[in-house]
C-alpha cells in the first residue's frame, strides 16, 4: 500500500477527476464557469481536470449553444460527460432462460436480448448459449466487446465473493462452478456475479416498486424461493453469501416441499416445471377447487417464509416477484397475515419489473462498481492504495 499524505498530488488530481467528472454528469453541458461554482475548485484546477478527461475519452467538449453562437465575442466553453465513452452489461442466467441488457455509462438501455436454455442443459451448454447472446446483443447495438467496462450477472444459487457458485440446486452442474473465471475469459473487464434474488432487489429500488426504500426485502417466489435483501441501502449478502435462502425455511419444521404444495394431484411437481405451475395458478382463477387449494397452501407457506424475514429484518417494504407476482389476489392474504405475525408489518408490492429484474440489477451491480472507480472520492482513494 502507498503512503497516503494530505499533500498527495496524484490522490488530488483523482479526487478532483471524481468530482468533475460527477457534476458533468449531473448536468447538461455546463460551462467552466458553471463547473467551478458547483465543484468548488478552482478555474485553473477545473481546466487541468477537463483536459485530462477530453484526453481520456470521458468528456468532449461541446458546440456552442444557439443563442451563444450568435453572440459577439467568444462563447462559453461547454462540456459533456460521453455517456458511450464505455458499456455495461447485466446478464440473467436461469433455468429456463438467458437475458442481457446493454447499457451507456449513465445506466440507459441501449440492447438486449434473451434466449431460451432447457432446464436440462449442460453447464457447458448454457455458458455457450450466454456468449452467442452477449455477441448478438453487442452487434445489434453496434458496440465492440472491448467497449465493456463491466459485466453483471445475476444466477441462482449461493454465490462467493470470486464468484463461485458454492451451492446452486436449479442448475444442472452449477455447485462448485468458478462462474466468475469461466465468464472472464469471454470479457476484457470486471465480471461480478450475484445471487438472482439479490441482483432483483437491487434493481427494484433502482427502476422498480422499491423506488429510493432503504430497507427491503425481495422475494423471489418460485417453488423453491429465494430472497434478497437491502438494509440501510446496502446489499445484505450474509457471511457466506446465504442470505435470503428461505427455500430451505421447511426443513426446520419437515413440513411438505412447495412442490407437493402446489401439487393437484398428489404427485410432486419438477422444481423447474413452471408450466405446470402456471396450469395450477390457471385453474385456480378458472375456479377448480383442488387447483385453489394448492395455491391457497402455496400462500399461506410464501407467508410464513416472508414472516420469517420481516420479523429478522423489520423492512419497510416486501416486494414480491417471481411467480406469485402473477397470482390473483396474493398481495391481501399476505398483508393479513403478515399483520398476524409480524410486530410491525411491511408494506407489500408486486415487483414492476417482472421477468427483466435480475437482469436489471446485475447490469445496476455492473454500473455501481464503475461509478465507484469514476465518480466517487472514496474510489478514488480506494484505487490509490
Amino acid at each position: 500500500m502507498g503512503r497516503l499524505t494530505g499533500g498527495d498530488p496524484s490522490l488530488l488530481r483523482r479526487i478532483n477527476s471524481a468530482v468533475v467528472l460527477h457534476a458533468l454528469r449531473s448536468a447538461d453541458a455546463p460551462t467552466l464557469t458553471d463547473l467551478t461554482r458547483v465543484t468548488g475548485l478552482s478555474r485553473p484546477t477545473v481546466e487541468g481536470v477537463l483536459e485530462g478527461l477530453v484526453v481520456s475519452g470521458l468528456v468532449v467538449e461541446s458546440a456552442p449553444e444557439g443563442g451563444e453562437a450568435r453572440r459577439q465575442g467568444r462563447p462559453a466553453r461547454r462540456f459533456r460527460f460521453r455517456a458511450d465513452a464505455g458499456h455495461l452489461l447485466g446478464v440473467e442466467i436461469g433455468p429456463h432462460r438467458v437475458a442481457a441488457l446493454l447499457s451507456g455509462l449513465d445506466g440507459r438501455v441501449v440492447g438486449a436480448g434473451s434466449r431460451e436454455v432447457a432446464e436440462t442443459a449442460s453447464c457447458d451448454n448454457r455458458l455457450e448459449r450466454v456468449r452467442t447472446l452477449v455477441a448478438d446483443v453487442l452487434r445489434r447495438a453496434g458496440v465492440p466487446r472491448g467497449s465493456l467496462r463491466a459485466v453483471g450477472v445475476g444466477t441462482p444459487g449461493i454465490v462467493e465473493v470470486d464468484g463461485t457458485v458454492r451451492l446452486g440446486t436449479a442448475l444442472p452442474g452449477w455447485t462448485g462452478l468458478a462462474l466468475g473465471d469461466r465468464l472472464k475469459r469471454s470479457f476484457r473487464c470486471p465480471v461480478l456475479v450475484e445471487n438472482d434474488a439479490n441482483a432483483a432487489v437491487v434493481a427494484e429500488r433502482w427502476k422498480g416498486a422499491a423506488g429510493e426504500t432503504d430497507d427491503v426485502v425481495f422475494v423471489l417466489a418460485g417453488l423453491s424461493p429465494g430472497a434478497g435483501s437491502l438494509i440501510g441501502g446496502r446489499l445484505h449478502r450474509g457471511y457466506g453469501g446465504a442470505a435470503g435462502e428461505i427455500g430451505a425455511l421447511h426443513l426446520l419444521g419437515r413440513e411438505a416441499a412447495p412442490e407437493t404444495l402446489l401439487s393437484t394431484t398428489g404427485e410432486p411437481l419438477h422444481p423447474l416445471d413452471e408450466q405446470a405451475v402456471a396450469r395450477v395458478f390457471a385453474q385456480a382463477r378458472q375456479g377448480d377447487g383442488r387447483a385453489r387449494e394448492a395455491v391457497d397452501r402455496f400462500v399461506q407457506r410464501l407467508v410464513h417464509d416472508v414472516a420469517a424475514l420481516v420479523l429478522a429484518l423489520d423492512p419497510e417494504l416486501v416486494v414480491i416477484g417471481g411467480w406469485a407476482a402473477g397470482l390473483d389476489g396474493v398481495l391481501d392474504p399476505l398483508r393479513d397475515e403478515l399483520s398476524r405475525y409480524c410486530l410491525r408489518p411491511p408494506r407489500v408490492a408486486l415487483s414492476l419489473l417482472g421477468e427483466a429484474a435480475v437482469a436489471t440489477g446485475a447490469l445496476r451491480l455492473a454500473l455501481d462498481h464503475v461509478e465507484e472507480q469514476l465518480f466517487s472520492v472514496e474510489g478514488a482513494v480506494t484505487a490509490r492504495r
